[in-house]
C-alpha cells in the first residue's frame, strides 16, 4: 500500500511511522508545517518538507528577528497555500491512503482536498486534546464534524475519544486504541531503571499554558515542604508560565528543588528511571505518553483524569492515583501523601503484569501491520 502521512515533525509521529519500516508499504510524508528538515529517524520515508516559502530571499532570518511585524506582513505573500501544496503532492504520490496525525494540525487544513478525493482512504489518529477540549468551542466543533464525516478510519489514544468521535459524526472503521507514538522499546528503557530503594526523586511535568496545570502541583509541593525534605523535587519540560511562578515562589531557594525546560526524550526516560513518584496534571489530554513511560519505568504515577481518560489506565489506589480536580491544591497534596504510604513494589508488580506486554513496541508493531491490511 502507498501511504501518505500528514503531520508536523514530532517525536510521536516519527516513532509511529518507524513502525511501518519493512512492512511492505511505500510511505510518504507531507510535513504540514512546510518549514521542517529531512528527518533522519525515518530516512526510508519519501519526505516533502520545506515547501512553504515561495522565495527564500537573502536576509530573511535577520528580517524575522529584527522586524517581526514587517516579516509577518511579507509572509502572507511569500507563503504557499497549504491545501494547494498538499493537493499537488497528493496527485504526484497517488496514495491508497492518507494518514493524518492530530485534527487541527493535519486534518483541518486538508479536509476540502480530501472531500474532493473521496476515492482515497483517510485515516486519522487523534492526539491528546484533539476532541475532548475543542468540542466545547463552536468554531472548532464545526471543523471536528467536517473531518469526522469524511474520515474513513480512526485510531485514538483512549476509549473516551472514540465515543466523542461517534457523537460528532464518525461512522467509519475504528482501528483501536494505541499510544500516540506507538509502542515502547522495553529493552532499551530497562537499562535506565534504578532499584526502588535507591530512588528519591519526585518528578513533575512542568507544563502550564493552555491545558497543563503544573502550578497547582508546585503549590501542593510547597505545602508539603517538611514532609518532602528528604526527596529531590525535579520538574522537567517547564514552560515560561511555570518558570515565572517558580521564580516568584520559595521554591527558587529550596536546595532539593530543580526545574528544567525542554529536555531530550532520552533524558526524560533516564529521570523516570531514577524517580519514585511521577506527577502529571492537566485540564485536557488523552492518555499521556509520559504517563505510560512513567509506568514502564516503575514510577508511582499520579495523573489528572480529564473526561475519565486516565481511569482507563489507572485504578485509583491500586496502580496509581487520579487527580480528579486539576486545580485543587489540597486534593493534590493529599494524593502525594497517599502515594508515600503505598507499597511501591506491589504497584510495580501490578503494572508490569498488566501493561508490559500490551505496550511493547514489537507486539504493537505487528498489530498495527495487521490493522492496516483492513483499511
Amino acid at each position: 500500500m502507498r501511504i501518505l502521512m500528514v503531520s508536523m515533525p514530532s517525536l510521536h509521529f516519527f516513532r509511529w511511522t518507524d513502525q511501518l519500516k519493512d512492512a511492505g508499504h511505500e510511505v510518504f510524508w507531507f510535513d504540514i508545517t512546510g518549514a521542517g528538515e529531512i528527518a533522519s529517524s525515518i530516512y526510508w520515508v519519501h519526505q516533502k518538507v520545506d515547501w512553504r516559502l515561495k522565495y527564500d530571499y537573502p536576509g530573511r532570518y535577520s528580517l524575522k528577528m529584527k522586524f517581526p511585524k514587517l516579516y509577518r506582513w511579507l509572509q502572507q505573500y511569500n507563503e504557499k497555500d497549504t491545501a494547494m501544496a498538499f493537493e499537488k503532492y497528493l496527485q504526484e504520490v497517488r496514495p491508497d491512503a492518507v494518514h493524518s496525525f492530530a485534527l487541527y494540525v493535519s486534518c483541518t487544513p486538508i479536509v476540502e482536498v480530501m472531500q474532493r478525493h473521496k476515492n482515497i482512504k483517510w485515516i486519522y489518529s487523534s492526539w491528546g486534546s484533539d476532541l475532548f477540549y475543542f468540542q466545547d468551542k463552536a468554531n472548532y466543533l464545526y471543523d471536528i464534524k467536517r473531518v469526522l464525516n469524511r474520515v474513513d478510519c480512526l485510531f485514538t489514544d483512549c476509549k473516551r475519544d472514540y465515543e466523542i468521535a461517534k457523537q460528532h459524526g464518525f461512522l467509519g472503521q475504528f482501528l483501536g486504541v494505541f499510544p500516540g507514538g506507538g509502542g515502547f522499546d522495553m529493552q532499551l528503557m530497562e537499562k535506565f531503571k534504578l532499584p526502588i530503594e535507591q530512588r528519591k526523586i519526585i518528578l513533575i511535568k512542568g507544563f502550564q499554558g493552555r491545558s497543563g496545570r503544573a502550578i497547582p502541583v508546585l503549590k501542593a509541593i510547597i505545602s508539603l515542604k517538611e514532609r518532602l525534605s528528604h526527596f529531590d523535587i525535579v520538574v522537567f519540560g517547564t514552560d515560561l508560565e511555570a518558570f515565572n511562578y517558580i521564580n516568584s515562589s520559595e521554591l527558587l531557594h529550596w536546595e532539593n528543588f530543580k526545574a528544567m525546560g525542554k529536555i531530550a526524550h532520552k533524558d526524560v526516560i533516564k529521570l523516570m528511571g531514577q524517580a519514585l513518584i511521577y506527577i502529571g496534571n492537566s485540564n485536557s489530554d488523552g492518555i499521556p505518553n509520559t504517563l505510560l513511560e512513567a509506568i514502564i519505568m516503575n514510577c508511582y504515577p499520579i495523573q489528572s483524569n480529564p473526561g475519565g481518560a486516565t481511569s482507563e489506565i489507572l485504578t485509583d489506589g491500586v496502580n496509581g492515583l487520579l487527580i480528579n480536580d486539576c486545580e485543587n491544591i489540597d486534593s493534590i497534596s493529599n494524593s502525594i501523601l497517599r502515594a508515600l504510604m503505598m507499597d511501591f513494589n506491589k504497584v510495580i508488580e501490578f503494572n508490569t503484569i498488566k501493561f508490559y506486554c500490551i505496550l511493547d513496541r514489537h507486539r504493537m508493531k505487528l498489530e498495527i501491520h495487521k490493522l492496516l491490511k483492513l483499511v
